[in-house]
């Protein structure tokens, strides 16, 4: 090569001298993206339509009570601040089974995990982040509509002090059923790449336990084995928090002839709900060992 066609080009490329935001920041935004991503806001429009739809069958029930209870004077609400995401658990069941797969299948199944991993984020930052998210996610779904009866009792002119106390309650069970809840379908999205799957498994998980633990607490109700429907209401997500809110948070058991846990019961259903949601999110720090490289 001749030295009339050799050419020097300075491309510019200069070493970056702006702040280094870090890791913090880098959680956050995971945090933060996979938090509107579970109601589709920065995605497209058809992405909005089924957490939307939901948070307003959420949110409509609420609505309507409020009505009654202003146009009737009543002395009370229909449904207890801690029954009202019982009564609505099909909803519930639902937005995990959109939602968590989406959170979570979707960066398995194009591999994007290592991107992540990528940047200065670790493996624990990832999970705690896509943990927190989906917490935060159902959180708003299941207290929005208690804000609702709260507000609406208030302006209905009803007790001030037994409404807090009743939506501080509800508040609380919510807090509980969205952590146990989301640990479950995280852990059940993030073994299989296929939302599909990821959507079927969550449906199934949610609503047949449910179905046979009702169905054998109602057997045991009428052979007459009442001690025994406390023991049962273990082995379902819901009647787990259905048996802590009824220990201690007053609320009113949905097992069959309200024979709910009691305060000594309720104690094993903290245990075993606090150990269920330490061991999805252990079950989700190994899964994440284990992928992306």
């Amino acid at each position: 090569m001749s030295t009339e066609s050799t050419r020097i080009h300075n491309i510019g490329y200069r070493n970056y001298e702006g702040p280094r935001l870090g890791r913090s920041y880098a959680r956050r935004s995971l945090f933060s993206q996979s938090l509107r991503g579970a109601y589709g806001l920065g995605r497209s429009a058809k992405s909005k339509v089924l957490p939307m739809i939901l948070f307003a069958v959420m949110c409509l029930p609420a609505a309507i009570m409020v009505a009654v209870a202003v146009a009737t004077k009543a002395d009370d609400l229909p449904v207890d601040y801690t029954r009202y995401a019982i009564v609505l658990q099909a909803v519930i069941s639902l937005f995990l089974a959109a939602q968590a797969p989406q959170t979570v299948s979707r960066d398995l199944r194009f591999k994007t995990v290592p991107l992540y991993f990528s940047r200065p984020i670790e493996r624990g930052d990832y999970v705690l982040a896509k943990f927190a998210a989906m917490s935060c996610a159902l959180f708003v779904l299941t207290a929005a509509p208690l804000l609702v009866l709260y507000v609406g009792a208030l302006l209905a002119k009803l007790d001030f002090a037994d409404q807090t106390a009743g939506f501080a309650q509800g508040l609380v069970s919510v807090a509980v059923l969205c952590l146990l809840f989301s640990g479950i379908a995280l852990i059940i999205s993030a073994v299989t790449p296929r939302r599909g799957f990821g959507i079927a498994a969550v449906i199934a998980v949610l609503t047949i336990t449910y179905g046979a633990v009702s169905t054998v607490q109602a057997i045991a109700f009428e052979q007459g084995s009442s001690g025994a429907i406390a023991w049962l209401g273990l082995f379902s997500p819901i009647t787990l928090v259905d048996g802590v809110q009824t220990a201690f948070l007053g609320a009113t058991s949905a097992f069959p002839g309200g024979e709910g846990p009691s305060s000594g019961v309720g104690v094993v259903y903290v245990v075993v709900v606090l150990g269920l949601i330490a061991g999805c999110y252990g079950a989700l720090m190994r899964r994440y060992r284990k992928v992306g490289l």
